[in-house]
C-alpha cells in the first residue's frame, strides 16, 4: 500500500490554490531561488506561526545572529511542507539544525495521521541533509476555550515524543509555556485570534528555542 493509499498527511501534496493568484507556488519557488549561495547554520520551517516569527523583534534579536533562514509558509499542513522540502528547497543549502514547527492546519487528520506526517518530513530532511539535526516544537494548543482541535495537538505532541525518543538526529521541545490558563481558556494577549502568537507569547517562546539551537550548534 503506498503512503497516498493510508494518509494524504503523509503525502507529498502541493497547497491548493483556492485564492488563484499562485502565491504559494511562488513563495515556495522564492524559497528555492533564495537558498542559492546561502549558507545557513539554521533552517526554520513550518506554517503560519514560522512565517510570522520573520516579521518580530525577537526574530532579528534571538535568530538572525544564528544564521537563520525563514521558509515558513501560512496555511501549510504536513503534507504541504513534505512537498516543499521533497522539491527543491533544501537542495542548495546545509544548515546545521532544522526547525519544524507544523501539524496545526491538519484539518480532517487523526493525531496518528500528523504524527506519520511529521515523521516522512523528517525523513526527508535527513535523506537530504544527513549531517543536520532536526528540533520538532511541540504543536500548540488553541482555540479560546477547551475544544476537540486542543486534543488532538497534545496527542500529536506525545505521539511525535514517542517516535523521536530513539532518534538521534532528532529531538522534540515542548514550547507552550502555559497558554491555557487555570479556567481553561487562551488570552487574546497571548494568541490575538486564539491561534496566532502576539509578539508578547513570541517572546515567552522563543527563548527556549534559542538556546535548545546554541546548543545543538556547539556540539
Amino acid at each position: 500500500m503506498s503512503c497516498e493509499d493510508c494518509n494524504p498527511a503523509a503525502t507529498p501534496t502541493p497547497c491548493q490554490d483556492i485564492q488563484g493568484d499562485g502565491r504559494w507556488m511562488s513563495l515556495h519557488n522564492r524559497f528555492v531561488t533564495d537558498s542559492k549561495g546561502k549558507e545557513p547554520d539554521v533552517l526554520f520551517v513550518g506554517d503560519s506561526l514560522v512565517q510570522l516569527l520573520h516579521e518580530f523583534e525577537v526574530w532579528r534579536k534571538l535568530f538572525s545572529p544564528l544564521h537563520a533562514l525563514n521558509f515558513g509558509l501560512g496555511g501549510d499542513a504536513t503534507q504541504h511542507v513534505l512537498w516543499r522540502l521533497s522539491n527543491g528547497e533544501l537542495d542548495h543549502i546545509s544548515p546545521k539544525v532544522v526547525v519544524l514547527w507544523v501539524g496545526t492546519n491538519n484539518h480532517g487528520n487523526t493525531p496518528e495521521q500528523i504524527c506519520e506526517g511529521i515523521m516522512a518530513i523528517i525523513n526527508v530532511i535527513h535523506k537530504k541533509l544527513p549531517q543536520a539535526h532536526t528540533l520538532v516544537l511541540g504543536v500548540l494548543p488553541r482555540g479560546k476555550n477547551p475544544n476537540p482541535l486542543r486534543e488532538r495537538n497534545a496527542s500529536v505532541n506525545t505521539l511525535v515524543q514517542t517516535e523521536v525518543a530513539s532518534l538521534s538526529h532528532v529531538s522534540f521541545l515542548d514550547v507552550d509555556p502555559g497558554f491555557v490558563q487555570a479556567d481553561g481558556c487562551i488570552s487574546h494577549q497571548d494568541m490575538y485570534d486564539y491561534l496566532h502568537l502576539t509578539p508578547q507569547a513570541y517572546q515567552k517562546v522563543c527563548p527556549p528555542i534559542h538556546e535548545r539551537i546554541k546548543s545543538l550548534l556547539e556540539k
